[in-house]
């Protein structure tokens, strides 16, 4: 009996998280929460910006205001997590009704985040032609395909708890329908 209850213990989940943040403060509470041994994932895109006349590219937040965390959730920890500076809310509700992100989803956003594609925030969609990416960094993802140019079109990733997407620009023939 003594062995089930420590197996049960020690058999902890660790799920995704969405963080909602004050403008423009998705680093400042990255870092805070990986100083304090978090898992976090800010996924970034790189985006042109001209300052004084000089084109450069610079990286930003996907999801503007919003970042990611893995934990085992416990009321111990919802309330040192909400001591974060900078932090608005963790998405869900009370501490024990929090939704965690689906594990694909994650995955999707870290593979574009880490290809360093070209990306662009993309209106949340729920419909369209589901598709799974055959080679290239994204090889084996899935998501929606929207044809665009004669060749290329944008595959979209979508956050359902956020409610938000990012499309990548990729060629018609790296999908197949599913």
């Amino acid at each position: 009996m003594m062995g089930e209850i420590a197996a049960v213990e020690n058999k902890i989940e660790l799920l995704w998280y969405g963080l909602y943040t004050r403008s423009h403060c998705e680093d400042v509470v990255c870092d805070q929460l990986r100083a304090r041994g978090f898992t976090v994932f800010l996924p970034k895109y790189d985006k042109a910006s001209r300052r004084a006349g000089v084109q450069n590219l610079i990286r930003v937040p996907i999801f503007p205001g919003y970042l990611f965390l893995r934990t085992a959730m416990d009321k111990g920890t919802f309330l040192k997590i909400r001591e974060t500076r900078g932090l608005v809310r963790i998405l869900g509700g009370r501490w024990d009704k929090l939704c965690p992100i689906p594990e694909e989803e994650i995955r999707a956003i870290q593979m574009v985040s880490e290809a360093h594609l070209k990306a662009s925030r993309y209106p949340y969609l729920r419909d369209g032609d589901r598709v799974r990416i055959t080679s290239g960094p994204l090889k084996d993802l899935e998501g929606i395909y929207l044809a665009q140019k004669r060749q290329k079109g944008l595959f979209i990733i979508s956050v359902e708890l956020f409610r938000q997407s990012v499309a990548v620009e990729i060629d018609y023939t790296r999908v197949t329908p599913l």
